[in-house]
């Protein structure tokens, strides 16, 4: 099986873009063992809903807090996620809201992280029997009045890991926070025993903002000629 990264096709030619934020998320830490205040620039779980969580007012304002009150808010939130899905400080949850405008190819790429697809095109791909897509839909004020898509932000789960032959020499992770705080390398190598095989589409468990297809996503997304996404072949090891 090959696997891809996903990136916006920028010749695309398409007008459309989103100003939006998850609707709750986890704040980011002050880790009272290496110092570091961090956040995830890129774990979202969309389908997991706070609406009715008692203390969902405490997921509202983005913050950093001391490291022992996230691990109390991760707590609280713990068991909605996906089981042992990763959820560092700065994970968002829920559906993104703001304003949309323009128009939208099959896949829109909100930051390089977000991937966001018209509701027909997941479908399509469902249909044609790709694996792990599920998503929620925005909550989205568009400018055009007249027959907006329908859009779905696709929850991509943190799974497949780089390889460490890729990444430079680096202290190991904080013992307290697990923060490794190392840099993307400009060539990426996958480590093949890490890679999902529930799912077709998914990010970095330890760089959540390159996200991955494989090869069976790849050919569902060419052959059903939906736009606005290219793929580039990652080396596995």
């Amino acid at each position: 099986m090959r696997f891809y990264r996903l990136r916006e096709d920028e010749k695309a030619g398409y007008t459309g873009d989103i100003s939006a934020a998850s609707k709750w998320g986890l704040p980011g830490a002050r880790c009272p063992g290496c110092g570091a205040t961090w956040a995830s620039a890129a774990t979202a779980y969309p389908c997991v809903d706070l609406s009715q969580h008692p203390n969902r007012a405490e997921f509202v304002v983005p913050r950093p807090e001391p490291l022992e009150e996230f691990e109390r808010l991760r707590e609280l939130i713990k068991s909605l996620v996906p089981p042992g899905a990763r959820i560092p400080p700065g994970t968002r949850f829920g559906p993104l809201v703001g304003k949309a405008w323009g128009s939208f190819g099959a896949f829109f790429f909100q930051n390089p992280w977000v991937l966001v697809v018209r509701r027909e095109a997941m479908e399509s791909l469902q249909d044609a029997g790709v694996q792990g897509l599920e998503g929620r839909k925005p909550e989205l004020r568009f400018r055009q009045k007249n027959n907006p898509p329908e859009l779905v932000e696709l929850q991509l789960v943190p799974l497949g890991l780089l390889h460490p032959d890729c990444l430079p020499p680096r202290p190991p992770p904080c013992s307290r926070c697990g923060r490794d705080g190392f840099k993307l390398p400009e060539d990426l190598i996958l480590d093949a025993a890490s890679l999902p095989t529930h799912t077709d589409v998914f990010r970095l468990g330890n760089f959540a903002t390159v996200l991955v297809g494989n090869e069976r996503f790849k050919d569902a997304v060419q052959r059903l000629g939906l736009d606005g996404i290219v793929f580039h072949e990652l080396p596995l090891r």
